[in-house]
């Protein structure tokens, strides 16, 4: 499958990964055409996924029953008025379902919208009104239907909603009769690859969230994040822990890792995360591959990880956040596998990683990714030297974006306007380049902490307070002051053995801890101990309501 797409495979170091990895982009790419209908033809029998949910059931779904179950939902959606160029929102949670639905909505040229179960009435009607969403596709929970439910009654260009069941309302297509009794299916008219494809809502820590376009392309830039940084074959069996409703779903759970061959493992549980039961989940399966944010590893690393058989596994990524090198330093120590890094956002893909040929450096961001040419640049765009602070830029050559990329702002061209400037897509994020070559994560541009004519990053007090074994989570933070302008500000969620134990002499403890752990002007002034933090809809830490509460 790769051969299609890569005019070299295999790789002997970094040097000629960066010399020679080339992705060859069709006119016409489709994914479900070219990937999934194609493996259907060539290996029929191959597993395409192996789901399993928490109440113990299992699915083994080949690529031959994947094509066929994908172009009846695409024959039935076409039934019911979905054309090429619809918005489609799919909230379905970790369901075999959402796998049939994007593939489906690929095949008619729709364009998806992956999102959330969390989403409240007024989240899915903000979104049917910016996007203009005519569809969704829902899983059978009944509060999310209920929301679905009462946000249609303000949306007016909502005219198809599905459940897959087991709950389908008055008024909703139920998804698996609609399968059954739909006719055979007709393609449609090959997309062009600038079509419009993919529109994720990002859940930005301020503002209302923003809506990033991907074309059809977009598959393709995920062979590097499969082949390159997953480490993956096609007798790979990875696991990606995260829901279908954020960007990491499609970067571990379905294009890339399908593109290479590898069969996507799904573990569908409701409720909280036990880390415990992960642990049985990855040794009976025998998972080969495995990513999760730093925030899974600091929980799994608490558990006697010698009691679980993970022979099988021989790979683990993280992603989501920088990771601090204390989860990564015992992760290796108790498992004796390491774990890489990588970076990018909603726009993008992966940005930079660390690779097969790359020595990860705990915390470190790691290398560039040679799909992108990055730059780390100053306020006014001047690149700035090894060691020092600036924002990360990815270059758009005479106007043409590079592979993954994203393609625009939908709806907002002013806003797209101001973060590709002068032929570079500004992050916003501040990073800086070490003398071997390695990125390293500062903070959001909003974030820099500015105190008596320092700089300090969250991330690098935080890195040193995650040393301490009080802290289970942590956030860094401005809160303003008469002579300094600015000093830092520690809000630290305690472990359970040391709730009990919060007091001025711990805030002082820790304190003293950032001190011996990195320089001391960085330490944090102000300790305050809280129960959680306050978070974004998809996990990311609100430091901007933090700061505002400290005013």
């Amino acid at each position: 499958m790769l051969g299609k797409y890569l005019s070299q495979q295999d790789f002997t170091s970094y040097d000629d990964f960066m010399e020679h990895f080339r992705v060859n982009v069709p006119d016409d790419f489709n994914f479900g055409y070219d990937v999934i209908d194609a493996w259907a033809e060539i290996m029929p029998e191959k597993e395409a996924l192996l789901w399993t949910n928490d109440q113990g059931e299992v699915k083994h779904i080949t690529y031959g029953a994947f094509k066929n179950i994908t172009d009846q939902c695409a024959a039935f959606f076409q039934g019911i008025g979905i054309e090429k160029g619809d918005r489609v929102m799919l909230i379905l949670k970790r369901r075999v379902e959402w796998w049939y639905a994007m593939v489906a909505l690929h095949k008619i040229g729709a364009v998806a919208i992956p999102a959330t179960h969390m989403l409240t009435e007024k989240d899915i009607m903000y979104r049917c009104h910016m996007a203009g969403i005519s569809g969704i596709i829902s899983c059978g929970d009944p509060e999310v239907l209920q929301h679905v439910q009462k946000a249609r009654r303000f949306s007016p260009m909502l005219r198809h909603c599905i459940s897959i069941g087991p709950a389908v309302p008055n008024g909703f297509y139920d998804f698996w009769r609609g399968l059954q009794e739909a006719a055979p299916f007709v393609k449609p008219e090959r997309n062009k690859v600038t079509d419009n494809f993919l529109l994720y809502f990002t859940s930005g820590t301020t503002g209302e969230p923003k809506m990033v376009m991907h074309d059809f392309s977009y598959p393709l830039a995920h062979i590097v994040t499969a082949k390159c940084w997953h480490n993956l074959n096609d007798r790979s069996l990875h696991l990606t822990l995260a829901d279908t409703g954020w960007g990491k779903a499609v970067w571990g759970k379905f294009y890339g890792q399908m593109l290479c061959g590898a069969t996507v493992f799904v573990y569908d549980y409701e409720g909280r995360f036990y880390p415990e039961v992960l642990l049985r989940v990855l040794q009976d399966y025998h998972i080969t591959s495995f990513c999760a944010p730093p925030t899974i590893y600091r929980f799994l690393i608490r558990e006697d990880i010698s009691a679980y058989n993970l022979s099988a596994l021989r790979w683990c990524t993280t992603a989501g956040e920088a990771l601090n090198p204390s989860v990564f330093d015992e992760w290796k120590a108790k498992t004796g596998i390491t774990i890489y890094e990588s970076y990018g956002q909603t726009e993008t893909t992966m940005v930079v990683g660390t690779y097969p040929w790359v020595k990860p450096k705990p915390g470190a961001m790691g290398v560039p990714n040679p799909q992108y040419d990055i730059d780390i640049v100053d306020e006014d765009g001047n690149s700035v030297p090894e060691m020092v602070h600036g924002e990360l830029v990815i270059k758009v050559k005479d106007g043409k974006k590079p592979l993954g990329l994203f393609k625009c702002y939908y709806r907002n061209e002013e806003m797209t306007e101001k973060r590709i400037v002068n032929n570079l897509y500004h992050t916003g994020d501040v990073v800086y380049r070490d003398h071997d070559g390695y990125l390293w994560f500062v903070s959001r541009i909003d974030d820099v902490i500015k105190t008596s004519g320092y700089r300090v990053g969250p991330f690098e007090v935080e890195s040193a307070l995650m040393t301490h074994p009080a802290v289970v989570e942590c956030a860094i933070t401005a809160a303003p002051d008469e002579i300094r302008g600015q000093i830092v500000k520690a809000t630290i969620v305690l472990t359970e053995e040391y709730k009990e134990k919060a007091s001025d002499a711990l805030k002082k403890e820790l304190q003293e801890h950032v001190k011996r752990e990195t320089a001391p002007y960085k330490y944090p002034r102000i300790v305050e101990f809280v129960d959680e933090l306050p978070k974004t809809i998809s996990g990311k830490i609100r430091r901007v309501e933090i700061r505002q509460n400290s005013k």
